[in-house]
């Protein structure tokens, strides 16, 4: 059971539903299909959509196994968070979202979009085990966890793109966490051609 916590307070823990293992979409569909989406339908994002995109981007896949993205000696630096503006059952008050895009540059496809996926990294945990390697190691992790969510966001008819442009210190402040971000990753409903923009 996956559940989503609220790092600017204590008072909201949502348990997610159960990921789906076995997508009607092949790998090779999601490969060939996936693009870099900037503009968003209006429509909001599914609770089990966002339990699947977290479930790819860093899911348990059982004590032995492991998560869904490889870790360099199992070390797992990365951390996943959901910025979330419009996702049926979730409530996420203020204007994050905002702050983030000032943050990011003003790229507008991070407001517009219904979730952000928050990909940060605490590197200490790869350096305990490799020293000055660790770095590479972690950064390789978070493109595997972003090529992830990319392809299962494609998978379930979604569009995200990989925002790597950002005040570094500033996109902390905003989302109130102490780990490096790596990937700001907006992500939402395709808009189709007759629909307004959000």
């Amino acid at each position: 059971m996956q559940k989503f916590f609220n790092t600017k307070s204590d008072d909201l823990i949502i348990t997610l539903p159960e990921p789906d293992r076995n997508g009607s979409v092949s790998l090779e569909e999601a490969i060939s299909t996936r693009r870099s989406i900037r503009e968003f339908s209006k429509k909001p994002v599914d609770i089990t959509e966002l339990s699947q995109i977290l479930w790819s981007a860093q899911g348990s896949l059982g004590e032995e196994i492991g998560r869904t993205a490889p870790s360099a000696g199992g070390t797992y630096p990365i951390e996943v968070y959901a910025l979330v503006m419009r996702v049926n059952d979730v409530v996420k008050r203020g204007k994050f979202a905002k702050l983030l895009k000032q943050a990011a540059l003003s790229q507008e496809s991070i407001e517009l979009a219904p979730l952000n996926i928050i990909i940060a990294a605490r590197f200490q945990r790869t350096e305990s085990r490799y020293g000055s390697r660790a770095k590479r190691y972690v950064y390789m992790e978070c493109g595997h966890v972003g090529q992830n969510v990319q392809l299962e966001a494609c998978s379930l008819g979604m569009g995200s793109v990989i925002v790597g442009a950002f005040r570094d210190d500033e996109a902390k402040q905003v989302l109130g966490i102490d780990e490096e971000v790596l990937y700001i990753i907006p992500t939402g409903k395709k808009r189709v051609n007759n629909e307004k923009a959000v």
